[in-house]
């Protein structure tokens, strides 16, 4: 009995011991392989440092030097050999139709005081110099919003403050530009419109849609979509000085649109008026001149809100605003 118990516990004691020995080499293995690991993680981690690093010295030396002048030689691999960095994701079209989140009719009032301070906070998507890219689409079209402007910070800290987000919902990459006429002399809101559709394209050569406005009008309806189509665009076709009716069927002004080739087409805006008013109807003609017609949105969608003011100091109504219509392309942006 004895005898059998011995063998008992010497075959426990073998199983035992092979059981400690296959643990053993499991760890040993194990270990390696863990070991590999972190050697190659360390070796790539080397091997890519000393490319960044040695990356900015060498923007220095071409910075410093002639701006025409051919960087010497650093002796290091070119750029194109290094391993290459992840591609920007393809973001898809930006809705046609009127993009998600739009509120709709919207409460635009002018009575709380609106420091530059707060517009800049509540938008912080957007980009020194008024510019907005969506981060989750690629827009149809690059607009530039141009506003004629003289002396009118308060109205200016306002327009931006209800714009700026309702061109971001609108799903828009545009750019904001104030065209402000220096000094005191008669003011001529045709021309610095046409000074703001030049600078725009120095600035952007893809700008291919021009919104006009003037800075005391804000849309009451963000479903009144600043874009631009087959025909120039009358957007302000209901303000609340008027009653929230179109004045007269021949009105184009306030707040327009127009393509970069319908712009180009009508030879720009006329040069020739100074002071209030006649610029518009001028335009008007322009477009019926050249086979063009206006499209405009629903009256209950395209209502605006004037910001009340005083008539400024040299900006008297012209006298030619009365006159006849004009039949002529000329003068322009090409003066005839």
């Amino acid at each position: 009995m004895s005898r059998l118990l011995g063998r008992t516990l010497e075959r426990v004691c073998k199983a035992v011991l092979l059981l400690c020995l296959l643990h053993f080499l499991v760890a040993v293995i194990l270990y390696f392989d863990v070991y590999a690991q972190h050697l190659a993680f360390f070796s790539r981690f080397s091997a890519r440092g000393p490319a960044r690093a040695l990356h900015p010295a060498a923007s220095s030396t071409t910075n410093c030097s002639r701006p025409n002048a051919t960087a010497p030689s650093s002796g290091l691999p070119e750029a194109s050999s290094a391993r290459p960095g992840p591609m920007a994701p393809v973001l898809p079209p930006c809705p046609d139709s009127p993009p998600p989140g739009l509120v709709g009719r919207l409460l635009i009032e002018f009575t709380t005081p609106m420091p530059l301070e707060r517009v800049q906070r509540e938008n912080p998507g957007v980009l020194l110099g008024g510019r907005y890219t969506p981060p989750d689409c690629t827009p149809a079209q690059t607009v530039a919003v141009i506003i004629p402007f003289r002396h009118r910070e308060h109205h200016l800290r306002y327009w931006l403050h209800y714009l700026h987000p309702i061109l971001r919902r609108q799903r828009l990459r545009y750019g904001i530009y104030v065209i402000n006429q220096h000094g005191e002399d008669t003011f001529n809101r045709a021309k610095l419109l046409n000074v703001g559709f030049l600078e725009a394209l120095k600035e952007d050569a893809t700008y291919d849609c021009f919104i006009f406005s003037d800075v005391d009008l804000v849309p009451m309806d963000d479903r009144n979509l600043y874009r631009c189509g087959n025909q120039p665009r009358h957007f302000a076709i209901a303000m609340d000085k008027f009653g929230f009716r179109l004045p007269y069927a021949g009105y184009f002004g306030g707040v327009s649109g127009l393509s970069k080739a319908q712009f180009l087409r009508i030879n720009g805006f006329p040069n020739e008026y100074w002071g209030w008013g006649g610029e518009d109807d001028d335009i008007f003609n322009r477009i019926s001149l050249t086979g063009m017609k206006i499209s405009r949105p629903d009256i209950s969608i395209g209502r605006y809100r004037m910001i009340k003011h005083d008539r400024d100091k040299h900006n008297e109504p012209n006298p030619q605003s009365s006159a006849s219509p004009q039949t002529s392309l000329t003068p322009g942006l090409i003066p005839g």
